[in-house]
């Protein structure tokens, strides 16, 4: 598998590369087409001038191309422009030759150039050509012809004395390319090199981050649900969001995985007792333990067990519902909670009456429109109800009441009868939680009525608090004023 790092380097590599080709190559190309244009441009005027200075020179009586002071100065000529510069009669015997480092060639003094470069001289009055001039040269060079051009004052003719050879070794031109071309290829190798080392940090500081993450994935998906990506909370880059994306995705997984596996314990804890009740004397009515005269108590006491884990099934199903519902409600509307609280009181006038209740209410005169969903909130204060009339003592009073404070109603809900201890007031709406009195006194409970209720008013983003102290016990909670 290709790695991060090596696919971006190969990628800036390539890109880098590809760009100093096309540079380098533009480049290359027109710096040699302009040295070379220069340089044929040099030697055309160098050879114009000494073409046009023997042409002066020969006006003289008896002057010719072969004396020696004529030769002197050609030879300085050569010297100053750094080029070879040959001189040929008409019939293209070379009679002089001299190098820029001013040396005579002697070696070819007497020899013949080829004519058909000296034919295109003569009719085009100047040529430049690549050439070794027939092997007269060791290598191909630049070489432009000019030819010595005299006019008869007399007579107004002119004619040919000779030709002017300049000459320039193609390898001096080729060097200065070759520089150039070395110098590209050192500043494309120090610029790769500079890309891998900031390609390597750059790359480090990318891929660091993402290999963490996966460690931290593995060791997630391997059960380690406390594992979170660290270091990178500050970051203001997709790197930071995607280390808080998996930070809030894992707690939600974890959050889900604790309550899970802690629903799990509590129901399987639940159902074990109304089980264990019912298997038992099942199994005392079936073998004979229990008596024939006492065999419709168990009977009794087997359906009592049958309905409350019947109740169970219920509740764990409406607390699935709720979960699934999300945490918010968004199907809020303007209701009267004076009303709901008046008819759910209604609903349970039978249970309250069974235990010898009073019913004190503290109610508004008119309405109390708050925002919410009435069906939940029917709930919440038939739970709070049903609660207050299982564990009021007989004969006390039932408090209702509602109290319009700025922006909130505050409805509560209250009873006389045994003071909770402080300790189980921050745990009474954890799911199947019971008090000890509910589960000696009563067995109809199955724990979640409450944890019920905090969930309904969690979704209305309301608060629910409770207080007990010398045997007043009351649970009132909020809804926002419409």
């Amino acid at each position: 598998m290709k790695s991060l790092y090596r696919r971006q380097f190969a990628m800036m590599a390539a890109v880098i590369l590809v760009a100093f080709l096309l540079l380098g190559g533009t480049f290359t190309t027109l710096s040699y087409q302009y040295i070379v244009r220069d340089r044929q441009e040099s030697m055309e005027r160098n050879a114009r001038v000494i073409s046009g200075f023997t042409a002066s020179y020969l006006t003289g009586g008896g002057a010719s191309i072969r004396d020696q002071y004529y030769q002197m100065y050609v030879a300085s000529q050569a010297s100053i422009s750094r080029n070879t510069v040959l001189l040929a009669e008409n019939t293209g015997e070379i009679v002089f030759a001299a190098t820029g480092d001013n040396v005579e060639l002697k070696e070819l003094l007497g020899r013949y150039l080829p004519q058909e470069p000296l034919q295109q001289a003569g009719e085009q009055g100047m040529v430049a050509q690549r050439s070794t001039l027939g092997g007269l040269l060791p290598d191909k060079s630049f070489v432009v012809i000019s030819p010595i051009l005299q006019n008869n004052a007399y007579t107004g003719i002119t004619y040919q004395r000779g030709f002017v050879l300049v000459v320039s070794n193609a390898t001096a031109l080729t060097g200065i390319w070759d520089d150039l071309a070395s110098m590209f290829v050192l500043t494309a190798v120090v610029v790769l090199l500079l890309a891998a080392i900031l390609s390597s940090v750059t790359t480090k500081f990318q891929t660091k981050p993402l290999n963490e993450m996966a460690e931290v994935v593995r060791r997630f998906g391997q059960g380690e649900l406390d594992a979170r990506v660290k270091g990178y909370e500050n970051r203001k880059d997709e790197v930071g969001e995607l280390a808080e994306a998996f930070n809030a995705m894992a707690g939600s997984i974890a959050k889900s995985e604790h309550q899970r596996s802690e629903f799990i314990a509590n129901v399987s804890h639940e159902l074990k007792t109304p089980m264990t009740t019912i298997a038992g004397f099942a199994d005392g009515i079936l073998d004979g333990t229990i008596p024939r005269e006492k065999e419709a108590d168990a009977l009794t006491t087997i359906s009592s067990e049958t309905r409350r884990l019947s109740r169970l099934v219920r509740r764990m199903l409406e607390v699935s519902r709720l979960q699934s519902q999300g945490e918010t409600v968004t199907a809020q509307e303007r209701f009267d909670v004076s009303e709901v609280l008046l008819r759910v009181l209604v609903s349970l006038e039978g249970k309250i009456n069974d235990r010898g209740l009073d019913v004190e209410t503290q109610l508004p005169d008119g309405p109390v429109m708050v925002w919410g969903d009435p069906d939940a909130i029917t709930q919440v204060c038939y739970n709070l109800l049903d609660n207050a009339i299982k564990f009021a003592d007989s004969g006390t009073a039932l408090s209702l009441g509602i109290q319009v404070k700025g922006e909130k109603a505050y409805v509560s809900v209250a009873d006389r009868g045994e003071t909770i201890p402080p300790e189980e007031l921050s745990q009474i709406f954890d799911r199947f939680h019971k008090a000890d009195r509910s589960r000696s006194e009563d067995r109809d409970g199955v724990g979640l009525g409450l944890y019920i209720v905090k969930t309904l008013i969690n979704a209305h983003r309301e608060n629910i608090t409770v207080t007990s102290a010398e045997g007043l016990t009351t649970f009132t909670f909020t809804l926002t004023i419409a």
